[in-house]
């Protein structure tokens, strides 16, 4: 299993890169902004949508979104980057992580669409999934053959 950067990156892993990165970023700024500010300080959040969910404001919501959809992201990233047999696996659990983290907020502060932010990660949750899928596909992990015989990672 060789770890090297001298094969071109597939466009498959190149969207895959692209996404996470993107998301990553997007992540860390609105988990810092939601731990810096738990009570609506910075993003202004209501305090009161969290009625009955186990969270009093938003500093453990932001320090999840920042670690598990900021750094996972941007660690998937660079696994990717360096042509790592898990990265497509990867790619697919990040998606993933964004949909159940999307469904999890909506079930508990509803559903919102100004701005428009959780249709934009719904569907890039969508698209990060079926990227994550697609090279899964394309390198045959899953399928019974192991990515490095057919050389595409």
């Amino acid at each position: 299993m060789s770890l090297t950067r001298s094969k071109p990156l597939g466009r498959v892993a190149a969207a895959a890169i692209g996404l996470e990165v993107l998301l990553g970023i997007g992540a860390i700024g609105g988990g810092v902004a939601l731990m810096a500010g738990p009570h609506g300080e910075i993003i202004p959040l209501p305090v009161s949508a969290l009625a009955g969910s186990p969270f009093a404001d938003y500093f453990v919501p932001g320090a999840i979104l920042f670690a598990i959809l900021g750094l996972g992201p941007l660690g998937a990233a660079v696994l990717a980057w360096r042509r790592h047999p898990v990265a497509p696996f990867l790619a697919f659990a990040v998606g993933g992580a964004l949909l159940i983290w999307l469904v999890v907020e909506i079930v508990i502060v509803g559903y919102t669409n100004d701005p428009p932010l959780q249709p934009i990660y719904l569907g890039l949750g969508v698209v990060i999934t079926l990227v994550g899928i697609g090279w899964l596909r394309q390198t045959g992990i899953g399928l019974g053959r192991r990515p490095e015989a057919r050389g595409q990672v």
